[in-house]
């Protein structure tokens, strides 16, 4: 059974930075796609970034396209996202998901972590 554990959300200041990670373990096939999602209350969930292990490709939304950068770290299987010049608009909970077999963008991943809260605000 796939397992994800966020860590890493927090207060941070508007033009702060923050670092998400995902700690990934579980899987039983060498290739899936795993992303960063966020909802912010009252809104619908959002895919913000999306990578796909099979040929390393990475996917961002406009929203956080030149902000925030997704990687890997491979030795200890954990997926970070490096969140750069955050904005209020940034303020929610951000939830990273995996599936085999969907691709980036489908939104519909069978496998959730808890989530971590982010906040943006002075």
């Amino acid at each position: 059974q796939v397992h994800l554990v966020e860590s890493g959300g927090d207060l941070v200041q508007p033009g702060g930075s923050l670092r998400l990670s995902c700690a990934a373990s579980g899987f039983t096939l060498p290739y899936y796609a795993i992303g960063w999602f966020r909802q912010a209350p009252g809104k619908e969930r959002e895919e913000i970034s999306c990578l796909t292990t099979g040929d390393g490709a990475t996917y961002y939304a406009d929203s956080v396209k030149g902000r925030f950068i997704m990687s890997r770290d491979n030795a200890k299987n954990t997926f970070s996202l490096q969140m750069d010049s955050v904005k209020p608009e940034d303020t929610a909970v951000y939830y990273c998901a995996t599936d085999y077999f969907k691709p980036c963008g489908s939104g519909q991943f069978d496998y959730w972590g808890q989530g971590t809260q982010v906040t943006v605000s002075s």
